[in-house]
């Protein structure tokens, strides 16, 4: 599964990790987080992510 990087304030989302501020259970691959899911050290949503 692949990292994404939020482009406003260079968050990294790991799947191996999850996100336990979003309620993302590890193994949760970016592509499967839900449409509301926002980056949760600025807030905008999962489109201003890209692959790294």
């Amino acid at each position: 599964m692949r990292r994404y990087k939020c482009k406003v304030c260079n968050y990294i989302y790991d799947p191996e990790t999850g996100e336990p501020r979003t309620n993302t259970p590890p193994g949760t691959a970016f592509e499967d987080l839900p449409d509301s899911w926002r980056c949760p050290k600025c807030g905008v949503p999962s489109f201003k992510f890209v692959p790294i």
